[in-house]
Protein backbone atom coordinates (compact mmCIF):
# COMPACT_ATOMS: atom_id res chain seq x y z
CA UNK A 1 0.00 0.00 0.00
CA UNK A 2 2.75 2.43 0.98
CA UNK A 3 4.76 1.50 -2.13
CA UNK A 4 1.77 2.16 -4.42
CA UNK A 5 1.20 5.56 -2.81
CA UNK A 6 4.88 6.45 -3.18
CA UNK A 7 4.89 5.39 -6.87
CA UNK A 8 1.72 7.38 -7.54
CA UNK A 9 3.29 10.38 -5.83
CA UNK A 10 6.44 10.05 -7.95
CA UNK A 11 4.37 9.85 -11.12
CA UNK A 12 2.43 12.98 -10.16
CA UNK A 13 5.68 14.84 -9.47
CA UNK A 14 7.08 13.76 -12.85
CA UNK A 15 3.92 14.90 -14.63
CA UNK A 16 4.04 18.24 -12.82
CA UNK A 17 7.71 18.59 -13.74
CA UNK A 18 6.96 17.84 -17.40
CA UNK A 19 4.12 20.37 -17.44
CA UNK A 20 6.40 23.00 -15.92
CA UNK A 21 9.08 22.26 -18.54
CA UNK A 22 6.61 23.32 -21.24
CA UNK A 23 5.52 26.46 -19.38
CA UNK A 24 7.60 29.32 -20.81
CA UNK A 25 7.18 31.51 -17.74
CA UNK A 26 8.35 28.74 -15.42
CA UNK A 27 11.28 27.99 -17.73
CA UNK A 28 12.15 31.71 -17.76
CA UNK A 29 12.16 31.79 -13.97
CA UNK A 30 14.40 28.72 -13.89
CA UNK A 31 16.88 30.28 -16.33
CA UNK A 32 17.29 33.61 -14.50
CA UNK A 33 19.61 32.22 -11.76
CA UNK A 34 21.69 30.50 -14.44
CA UNK A 35 21.92 33.78 -16.34
CA UNK A 36 23.05 35.62 -13.20
CA UNK A 37 25.69 32.99 -12.55
CA UNK A 38 26.85 33.11 -16.15
CA UNK A 39 27.10 36.91 -16.05
CA UNK A 40 29.10 36.76 -12.81
CA UNK A 41 31.43 34.20 -14.36
CA UNK A 42 31.76 36.31 -17.50
CA UNK A 43 32.67 39.42 -15.51
CA UNK A 44 35.14 37.46 -13.37
CA UNK A 45 36.90 36.04 -16.43
CA UNK A 46 36.90 39.46 -18.12
CA UNK A 47 38.44 41.01 -15.01
CA UNK A 48 41.07 38.29 -14.75
CA UNK A 49 41.96 38.58 -18.44
CA UNK A 50 42.14 42.36 -18.25
CA UNK A 51 44.38 42.18 -15.20
CA UNK A 52 46.55 39.53 -16.85
CA UNK A 53 46.88 41.54 -20.10
CA UNK A 54 47.66 44.70 -18.16
CA UNK A 55 50.44 42.95 -16.25
CA UNK A 56 51.90 41.59 -19.51
CA UNK A 57 51.72 45.07 -21.09
CA UNK A 58 53.53 46.52 -18.08
CA UNK A 59 56.19 43.82 -18.34
CA UNK A 60 55.44 42.34 -14.93
CA UNK A 61 54.39 38.86 -16.05
CA UNK A 62 55.29 36.64 -18.92
CA UNK A 63 52.72 34.82 -20.99
CA UNK A 64 53.46 31.46 -19.32
CA UNK A 65 50.30 31.21 -17.21
CA UNK A 66 47.03 30.20 -18.74
CA UNK A 67 43.88 32.29 -18.52
CA UNK A 68 40.30 31.25 -18.99
CA UNK A 69 38.77 31.84 -22.38
CA UNK A 70 36.52 34.87 -22.44
CA UNK A 71 34.84 33.88 -25.70
CA UNK A 72 33.56 30.58 -24.26
CA UNK A 73 31.94 32.26 -21.27
CA UNK A 74 30.51 34.98 -23.52
CA UNK A 75 29.07 32.29 -25.79
CA UNK A 76 27.46 30.58 -22.78
CA UNK A 77 25.96 33.89 -21.64
CA UNK A 78 24.55 34.63 -25.11
CA UNK A 79 23.11 31.10 -25.34
CA UNK A 80 21.21 31.67 -22.09
CA UNK A 81 20.03 35.07 -23.35
CA UNK A 82 18.75 33.38 -26.51
CA UNK A 83 16.86 30.79 -24.45
CA UNK A 84 15.30 33.56 -22.35
CA UNK A 85 14.29 35.43 -25.47
CA UNK A 86 12.61 32.31 -26.84
CA UNK A 87 10.77 31.80 -23.55
CA UNK A 88 9.50 35.38 -23.63
CA UNK A 89 8.42 35.09 -27.27
CA UNK A 90 6.59 31.84 -26.53
CA UNK A 91 4.92 33.35 -23.46
CA UNK A 92 3.84 36.33 -25.57
CA UNK A 93 2.42 34.02 -28.25
CA UNK A 94 0.54 32.02 -25.60
CA UNK A 95 -0.88 35.22 -24.15
CA UNK A 96 -1.89 36.48 -27.60
CA UNK A 97 -3.57 33.18 -28.37
CA UNK A 98 -5.40 33.28 -25.07
CA UNK A 99 -6.59 36.84 -25.69
CA UNK A 100 -7.74 35.93 -29.21
CA UNK A 101 -9.50 32.87 -27.84
CA UNK A 102 -11.29 34.97 -25.22
CA UNK A 103 -12.23 37.54 -27.84
CA UNK A 104 -13.72 35.01 -30.27
CA UNK A 105 -15.30 32.80 -27.65
CA UNK A 106 -15.75 35.06 -24.63
CA UNK A 107 -18.44 33.11 -22.81
CA UNK A 108 -18.09 29.79 -21.11
CA UNK A 109 -20.39 26.86 -21.62
CA UNK A 110 -21.42 25.28 -18.31
CA UNK A 111 -20.35 21.68 -18.02
CA UNK A 112 -22.52 18.86 -16.78
CA UNK A 113 -19.92 17.95 -14.18
CA UNK A 114 -20.16 21.31 -12.44
CA UNK A 115 -23.72 22.60 -12.83
CA UNK A 116 -23.52 24.58 -9.60
CA UNK A 117 -20.74 26.81 -10.99
CA UNK A 118 -22.89 28.32 -13.76
CA UNK A 119 -21.81 31.88 -14.23
CA UNK A 120 -24.00 34.72 -15.38
CA UNK A 121 -21.87 35.38 -18.46
CA UNK A 122 -21.94 31.76 -19.62
CA UNK A 123 -23.83 30.87 -22.78
CA UNK A 124 -26.29 28.11 -23.35
CA UNK A 125 -25.36 25.07 -25.37
CA UNK A 126 -27.62 26.19 -28.21
CA UNK A 127 -25.85 29.57 -28.33
CA UNK A 128 -22.52 27.77 -28.29
CA UNK A 129 -23.57 25.54 -31.22
CA UNK A 130 -24.69 28.60 -33.19
CA UNK A 131 -21.35 30.29 -32.59
CA UNK A 132 -19.42 27.16 -33.60
CA UNK A 133 -21.51 26.75 -36.76
CA UNK A 134 -20.77 30.34 -37.75
CA UNK A 135 -17.05 29.79 -37.13
CA UNK A 136 -17.12 26.61 -39.24
CA UNK A 137 -18.96 28.46 -42.00
CA UNK A 138 -16.36 31.22 -41.93
CA UNK A 139 -13.53 28.66 -42.05
CA UNK A 140 -15.19 26.95 -45.05
CA UNK A 141 -15.50 30.29 -46.85
CA UNK A 142 -11.81 30.99 -46.28
CA UNK A 143 -10.91 27.46 -47.41
CA UNK A 144 -12.96 27.82 -50.60
CA UNK A 145 -11.43 31.23 -51.34
CA UNK A 146 -7.93 29.80 -50.92
CA UNK A 147 -8.77 26.83 -53.17
CA UNK A 148 -10.12 29.18 -55.83
CA UNK A 149 -6.99 31.32 -55.68
CA UNK A 150 -4.72 28.29 -55.89
CA UNK A 151 -6.62 27.02 -58.94
CA UNK A 152 -6.27 30.42 -60.61
CA UNK A 153 -2.57 30.47 -59.86
CA UNK A 154 -2.11 26.89 -61.09
CA UNK A 155 -4.05 27.72 -64.27
CA UNK A 156 -1.77 30.67 -65.01
CA UNK A 157 1.42 28.76 -65.80
CA UNK A 158 4.27 30.30 -67.79
CA UNK A 159 3.53 30.92 -71.51
CA UNK A 160 4.29 27.94 -73.78
CA UNK A 161 6.92 29.77 -75.83
CA UNK A 162 8.95 30.75 -72.74
CA UNK A 163 9.91 27.23 -71.67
Amino acid sequence: MFCQHRNRSKMQQQQLSQQQDFDPVHRFKMLIPQLKESLQNLMKIASMNLSYNTSIDNGIKSSDTSVQRFDKSLEEFYALCDQLELCLRLAYECLSQSIDSAKHSPNLVPTATKPDTVQTESMSYAQYLTMIKSQISCAKDIHNALLECSKKIAGKGPPQGMM
